[in-house]
């Protein structure tokens, strides 16, 4: 890498965000340009900064990580974005993947790996953590998309699968409204929506789905 790399930090865990500002600082080719807690100010902070590369979390109050990254990559097309997430189920993965990441990592991994796959990333290359790297090959290659074709997940907007998780958590309205920042009754027709599509008709069978799909562990 030719000069100092410019990196913006997105994430709503402000522990997390100064541990890895933290370590990524003592990186001498790395400059710690800006950072944000939700895809909205990420989004107003990037354009004018132009970052090499943007660690971004996926899930978000307001505005999630997938469409933030969309955004971005719309509005900065040379700027590469790392994803940085708990979440390790196809559905993400590939989600992310769509919505342009050039890497994926979890946040269990370690320094060295995470050093590794910002490398990568910045290099022109695209990374993901070897726990999914299976997945998303079997995803290309079709292994089980008949069993996949028109399930009532993929008929779920990002949006209603945030709204999910947070139900399965066992989170009431007025939290993930608030968690969200929308109005109470836009998550009550998130909710609706959700049991009409899943044919699911209270919280407890949300929460079986939920944890079915990985979104919430027990």
């Amino acid at each position: 890498m030719n000069g100092k790399k410019r990196i913006f930090i997105v994430e709503d865990h402000t522990l997390l965000r100064a541990g890895l500002r933290a370590l990524l600082s003592q990186d001498p080719d790395l400059e710690i340009v800006g950072e944000a807690d939700n895809g909205r100010d990420a989004i107003r902070a990037i354009g004018p900064l132009a970052p090499h590369l943007v660690l971004m979390d996926l899930s978000m109050p307001g505005m999630n990580g997938i469409e933030a990254m969309m955004d971005i990559k719309r509005r900065n097309p040379d700027t590469r974005v790392l994803v940085l997430t708990i979440h390790k189920t196809d559905e993400y993965i590939h989600e992310s993947l769509r919505a342009g990441a050039d890497g994926y990592i979890l946040k269990d991994a370690t320094h060295d790996e995470l050093r590794v796959a910002i490398r990568s990333v910045l290099n022109g290359k695209t990374y993901l953590s070897p726990d999914i790297s299976g997945k998303v090959i079997y995803g290309y290659l079709g292994v089980g998309k008949a069993a996949n074709v028109g399930s009532s997940w993929d008929t779920l907007t990002h949006r209603e699968r945030e709204v999910l998780k947070l139900v399965a958590e066992g989170h009431p309205n007025k939290y993930i409204a608030d968690y969200l920042s929308l109005s109470i009754k836009t998550v009550e027709k998130h909710r609706s929506n959700l049991m009409k599509k899943l044919d699911l008709h209270n919280a407890s069978t949300l929460t079986s789905y939920a944890i079915e799909k990985g979104l919430v562990t027990t």
